[in-house]
């Protein structure tokens, strides 16, 4: 199974990148599932209901969320009637949507998402260790599911690759969302669990880490409040992870980072 996997949609720049470019590259790299982290999709705050839709009209098969989720209030509202919307798995009980989603592929094969935020120099929150295991539990790996893809919505690399290294062999594979900054550390650990630490963003490169530079500059540079941070409104550029899954195991054969668009090099794989 080929699973591509997006990195945080920022703004409208990062929307029309996944639209422009996101059917080709399914039927290039003969995709059978896709995954996009849309946290940041509504103007780099959220998401919205009509934004979600166009993702999933794009291509994507669920949208996963992070610290930002209800930037957005409807989406209190909304995320209980989009059951491909996957926000973290460890926010407290009761909040509203679910931490993982199923994906139904259309020749019987099943995709687990799950979504969980880190704990390190974010907002607390229940133990992502603790809910991945709560969700694996109910649907493990080559019973419940034919593939399990973790969203790890974390700043520190250091808690993203701890818990790829503890569910290593009972996961296809983890990916880091949240820094907006793809990294070259794409690797199969000893269990078979794929693992890359950021997808990076899909956005305008031409900006702090999909932002207008003017302001995020301003506030390190005089401490002091100012406006809010609007999303850059360049060209944006694509980014993720494509990885081949093992249909007998469901872990990681091979996997390689994928980009397209300009003011980043581009990698698009050349696989059979």
């Amino acid at each position: 199974m080929r699973i591509l996997f997006l990195g945080d949609v920022v703004g409208r720049p990062g929307r029309e990148a996944v639209t422009r470019y996101l059917p080709a590259l399914k039927s290039k790299l003969k995709v059978d599932c896709c995954i996009i982290n849309g946290e940041n999709a509504a103007g780099g705050f959220g998401i919205t209901e009509a934004i979600y839709h166009e993702l999933m009209d794009a291509g994507a098969d669920a949208v996963t969320l992070g610290n930002h989720s209800f930037d957005q209030r409807e989406t209190l509202v909304y995320i209980e009637r989009c059951p491909m919307l996957v926000r973290p798995a460890n926010l407290p009980p009761g909040t509203p949507g679910r931490g993982a989603a199923m994906v139904m592929l259309p020749d019987g094969r099943s995709v687990l998402v799950i979504n969980v935020l880190g704990r390190i120099e974010m907002d607390p929150v229940d133990c992502p260790f603790r809910a991945v295991e709560r969700e694996i539990d109910a649907c493990p790996l080559g019973m419940g599911a034919d593939a399990i893809v973790l969203d790890l919505h974390a700043e520190a690399t250091a808690e993203k690759q701890s818990l790829a290294w503890h569910f290593d062999g009972r996961v296809s594979f983890g990916v880091g969302t949240h820094t907006h900054v793809p990294t070259a550390d794409h690797r199969i650990f000893p269990g078979g669990t794929g693992y890359l630490g950021d997808a990076g963003m899909c956005g305008d490169y031409i900006s702090v880490i999909g932002f207008e530079r003017h302001e995020p500059t301003r506030r390190l540079i005089e401490k002091t409040p100012g406006v809010r941070w609007e999303s850059a409104s360049g060209q944006g550029t694509l980014c993720g992870l494509l990885v081949e899954t093992d249909d007998k195991t469901g872990l990681t054969k091979r996997l390689s980072p994928v980009r397209q668009g300009p003011n980043i090099e581009e990698r698009i794989p050349e696989w059979d």
